[in-house]
């Protein structure tokens, strides 16, 4: 497709430019090291003839993340699935979610709306400050990814958000495919989902007419994304406590890599999407009469036509609840605990995980899979303590 070059510098690669990014992907050395982590049991050689196969993003998609996800989800969930009930699947959508891990919200979408009939997936907003390394920049690309530029000044952040929401318009009307977005900048902390007007504005800055028109164009369905359990709860509280004791404290791009390794690997029980039926009607026929003034707050803050959908709550967001039911369980309740008493206690959860195990003669810790020595004995002192440290950055986020 010929896509216009405004764009070039944010939008995936198109299918002619695939042989040479995959080049690039082949000669990296670190790529390399990934790959034979992620797939241990297939030979380099047969990867890159698989790769070189790909014709298309998709092909891709469904060659190697599609497979990863399967096998990923057998390991470290309960099982994953969606009610897309409300919507057609014959028509393209602007998916906005809550947002609650780095790499899986957008790549689970893509596995569900295959496994329920879509003919194409969803081009994925991904922030620059995630793209740590040129081989992850590429990678990302190539999975249907369109970068948003959170590291540009003051003056060209304007811009850079108007470039943006035109190509999102193209997207949806030129290349009749869909989107994922998350309803805010960054993982909301304390799973308060709340959409940020300033999302809905970026949006609008793409397309013609009144600003309920230019976001009715856009087609956008609202997602809720339940995770029984979240492996990086724990990265979650020690990074508000770091901002709370000194607000001017910044994540590191370490710090967002051990976020998506954690949240990659961790387990996370029962995952559920819940979608929303499209609110074209509601900006339409609703929105458009507030002023001018309230819109972008007002259509932030509503709460979506739930006709269609039997039994699920919803809240004062725009998205609806992410406490949703999975499959028809009763809606997940967690204790909140201070972040000073999840964050001390890491060392002492970490060592009665151990023990759990060692109790129950398993080799693998039925959270984080981690394999451990079985044994039934009783643990020394110094074994205790030495086990403890060992399993300290893996077991961290288990609550037992």
């Amino acid at each position: 497709m010929n896509v216009p070059s405004q764009y070039d510098a944010i939008r995936p690669f198109e299918p002619e430019e695939l042989p040479e990014v995959f080049d690039r992907l082949i000669g990296d050395a670190t790529f390399r090291q990934v790959a034979a982590v992620v797939f241990p049991q297939v030979p380099f050689e047969a990867l890159v003839a698989k790769m070189r196969g790909c014709a298309t993003n998709l092909d891709f998609q469904k060659t190697f993340c599609y497979p990863f996800l399967k096998d990923l989800l057998a390991k470290a969930s309960k099982g994953c699935d969606i009610d897309l009930s409300a919507i057609d699947i014959t028509k393209r959508y602007t998916f906005v979610s809550n947002h609650r891990d780095i790499v899986l919200d957008s790549a689970l979408l893509d596995m569900l709306l295959i496994d329920e009939g879509f003919s194409t997936t969803c081009e994925i907003a991904i922030g620059d400050n995630l793209l740590a390394a040129p081989w992850i920049k590429d990678l990302v690309r190539v999975n249907k990814s369109f970068i948003v530029e959170r590291s540009a000044s003051i003056r060209e952040m304007l811009a850079s958000s108007k470039r943006m929401a035109e190509y999102m318009h193209f997207v949806i009307d030129e290349k009749n495919d869909n989107i994922w977005i998350a309803q805010r900048e960054g993982r909301a902390k304390d799973s308060d989902d709340r959409t940020q007007p300033s999302v809905l504005k970026m949006m609008a800055m793409g397309g013609t007419g009144s600003a309920s028109e230019r976001l009715a164009a856009l087609h956008i369905v609202p997602v809720a994304i339940s995770y029984e359990y979240d492996p990086c709860d724990w990265l979650k509280a020690m990074e508000m406590q770091l901002k709370r004791d000194n607000p001017e404290w910044k994540k590191t791009k370490a710090d967002d890599v051990r976020s998506m390794q954690t949240g990659i690997m961790g387990y996370k029980g029962r995952i559920h999407y819940q979608c929303a039926p499209c609110i074209d009607t509601y900006l339409t026929a609703t929105a458009a009469a507030l002023p001018k003034g309230e819109f972008f707050d007002a259509v932030a803050s509503t709460r979506p036509s739930t006709k269609d959908i039997v039994s699920i709550p919803t809240t004062s967001s725009l998205l609806i609840s992410s406490r949703v039911s999975n499959s028809g369980l009763a809606p997940i309740q967690r204790k909140r605990r201070s972040l000073s008493r999840l964050i001390s206690n890491s060392r002492s959860i970490a060592l009665r995980c151990l023990r759990r195990i060692s109790s129950s003669s398993r080799r693998k810790c039925w959270r984080c899979m981690l394999t451990l020595p079985s044994t039934t004995k009783k643990l020394s002192a110094n074994e205790n303590s030495a086990m403890a440290s060992a399993a300290h950055r893996h077991l961290t986020p288990h609550r037992l």
